[in-house]
């Protein structure tokens, strides 16, 4: 889905009506969401049944089964397959994609499934991570992780594209539930069943309501094998149907260069080199998928950028799309949804490891006061007046409400990532170092003692990670923050929200606020400066002018703060995801020296087994959950949760490529 450059904006609402049952209609395709009375007898008989479901799940090969949907609607179809593999005995882990172009917001999904009592718990977990209107997928991870939901907010023929990218077949049954072809042909064209032959796996099933001649020829052309099946209630006839034989991709529309190639399935084993934000949630991302990790770190916990008392989950708005700002919220939004859960666990303790209470963002620039930025009104659009009652202090002028945001202490969120199950830590173990031997890597300690051995790694050591063997070409800085420790403090004691301006200011931990952090690049200065922490008084004090008076007495003093250094990239977004054979890389790329717009059709020759998550800059908090999804998905063969040109902008291999290009290298 290219949005590069459009003006950013919300998906747009179904125009709703309902019912005098209670039945959602379509005022815009004049159709009905589910039969009225009987829906999840139809569902059950048309999608499960027509799948064969869940009688395949006992029998399956892989480790993952996965059902694509067009059209999510009220997610009636997913709630009843959710429910169908509870109850069944050995089912693989269950992933979910369903796109939908016009989709409810949670007032009317929860008013539409109240119709179903028997999935009201489930309806209920739904409801608590269903994504906001923003275009693109949402991954939504449920049951302990072992039932995915992507969601994917978009037009279908554009979403599916964007599967094809991976060139894995992995669609093990299909949904086709739209509205009636007559209705909503979009739904039903041919090029959809050729996106939907190139994504099936040898077998893969279908099934729908209809039996419009169109949508079986469609089929048919593009290679399933189609047949009719008696119809439910009313209707006379449905259709289901297998791929006997996945279509050949198309042609590759650019250079591959971020792509490594089919995984060859999930590892029984892995290791993490890193035991901050970054190594933590892949730990706890490939743990989750029954992978048992092993943890490598030099130090301790979150003993290096992880470390800061109190850190902001912050994204970004602006009036146009773009890598930055589509990452910013696509990682902001899951990341919430982890947090949340986390806290709603048990694993982290509200207002002692940090708080969900909401950010608001200060427009301190007319322009922005004049026209907000866009998702404004999504998010929450708030006079000044009304800014200052939800933050609990007097703000200055109008502000960006983010509800579902907060603040975390980092530590407590990598000691709770980590104490889960099939995970171990070693600390303490100085600097590490890597070796290919044969089929797997060896980890090996600074007196060259083995470690552990494994097919799989993931660097997550900051800026460590150049370090290692083979590495020095990876694109990282070192940008050196100071933070500053306020007291509690008379004046913040109704701060009931988290305020950010040029730096952020949270409400009280137990040991008070943490404000800042000074950015400072190439500075390696570890002592605590005065300077700097009149810096960070200075911008709080410019941001909140009604905090002068409070923080005078301050000034001057040494107050306690932490002075650690961030590893950020060039263009300030993380390096995500498998990593590029140098040499190999360059030889097989060569052609894009003399003619960058050439098509190599080649995937990337990628270091066997080994993927990186590094350069989350001040934004690790907000970024390395969904990384961490991505960097597993790589690692089993799964549906990614990002759109492509989001992956490969947060390739490793996209400065080796850039390099190549500008004839550098």
């Amino acid at each position: 889905m290219r949005r590069e450059g459009q003006p950013l904006a919300g998906m747009p609402a179904p125009a709703l009506s309902w019912e005098p049952d209670g039945t959602p209609r379509s005022s815009q395709f004049d159709d009905i969401y589910y039969s009225p009375g009987d829906g999840l007898a139809e569902s059950e008989t048309v999608f499960l049944r027509g799948n064969h479901l869940p009688g395949r799940w006992s029998s399956h090969p892989r480790p993952h089964f996965v059902i694509a949907e067009t059209g999510f609607g009220t997610g009636l179809n997913f709630l009843l397959t959710w429910l169908h593999w509870r109850q069944a005995r050995g089912a693989p882990r269950l992933h979910y994609l369903s796109v939908e172009r016009f989709p409810l917001d949670r007032v009317a999904l929860e008013q539409a499934l109240a119709a179903w009592p028997t999935l009201a718990p489930l309806a209920a977990q739904l409801l608590a991570q269903y994504p906001p209107a923003l275009p693109g997928p949402h991954r939504l991870l449920l049951e302990d992780g072992k039932v995915t939901l992507d969601l994917w907010w978009g037009d279908a023929d554009e979403a599916l594209a964007d599967w094809e990218r991976g060139r894995q077949p992995q669609v093990d049954a299909w949904y086709l539930d739209g509205f009636a072809p007559s209705r909503n042909a979009g739904l039903w064209s041919e090029s959809l069943f050729q996106r939907m032959a190139r994504l099936s796996r040898p077998g893969a099933s279908l099934a729908t309501f209809t039996a419009a001649g169109a949508v079986r020829r469609g089929l048919q052309a593009a290679g399933f094998q189609v047949e009719k099946q008696p119809g439910f209630g009313r209707k006379r006839e449905r259709i289901v149907g297998r791929c006997l034989q996945p279509a050949a991709p198309l042609p590759w529309p650019d250079t591959p260069w971020e792509q490594a190639g089919p995984a060859p399935g999930p590892p029984h084993q892995a290791v993490v080199i890193g035991a901050g934000l970054a190594g933590s949630h892949c730990a706890a991302a490939l743990a989750r998928r029954g992978i048992e990790v092993t943890v490598l770190e030099a130090g301790s916990i979150a003993g290096a950028a992880s470390g800061n008392p109190q850190g902001v989950l912050y994204t970004r708005l602006s009036q146009r799309h773009s890598t930055l700002v589509d990452f910013a919220l696509a990682s902001y939004t899951f990341a919430a949804r982890r947090y949340r859960e986390m806290f709603q666990a048990g694993q982290l303790r509200e207002g002692v490891e940090g708080a969900l209470c909401g950010s608001l963002q200060l427009l301190a620039k007319e322009r922005d006061r004049a026209e907000p930025p866009g998702l404004a009104t999504l998010y929450g659009y708030l006079e000044q007046e009304a800014a200052s009652r939800m933050a609990g202090i007097n703000l200055p002028g109008p502000a960006l409400h983010f509800p579902d945001s907060g603040w975390l202490n980092p530590a407590a969120v990598c000691r709770a990532l980590l104490s889960g199950p099939g995970i171990r830590v070693r600390e303490g173990l100085g600097q590490v170092t890597l070796r290919r031997e044969g089929e797997r890597w060896s980890l090996l300690d600074d007196r060259g003692g083995e470690l552990a051995q494994s097919t799989c790694v993931v660097l997550a050591a900051g800026l460590q990670t150049p370090t290692l063997s083979g590495l020095d070409w990876l694109r990282l800085k070192a940008v050196r923050g100071q933070t500053t420790q306020l007291p509690p403090l008379p004046a913040l004691a109704g701060l009931t929200s988290v305020v950010c301006h040029s730096g952020y200011l949270a409400p009280a931990a137990p040991d008070g606020h943490c404000i800042g952090a000074t950015f400072q690049v190439s500075d390696p200065d570890p002592q605590l400066r005065l300077a700097d922490q009149q810096a960070n008084l200075s911008a709080l004090a410019e941001a909140l002018p009604t905090l002068c008076t409070a923080l005078t007495p301050l000034v001057g003093e040494a107050l306690p703060g932490r002075v650690g250094w961030r590893a950020a990239t060039p263009d300030y977004l993380p390096l995500a995801g498998p990593v590029a054979d140098r040499a190999a890389f360059l030889d097989r790329y060569a052609g894009l020296r003399s003619n960058a717009r050439q098509v190599i059709p080649q995937g990337a020759p990628c270091l066997p087994g080994l993927y990186l998550s590094a350069g989350h800059g001040s934004r690790g908090l907000t970024s390395t959950p969904l990384v961490a999804e991505l960097i597993a998905s790589q690692v089993c063969g799964e549906p990614l949760p990002l759109e492509p040109e989001l992956q490969r902008a947060l390739s490793p291999n996209r400065f080796l490529a850039r390099n190549l290009a500008r004839n550098l290298c």
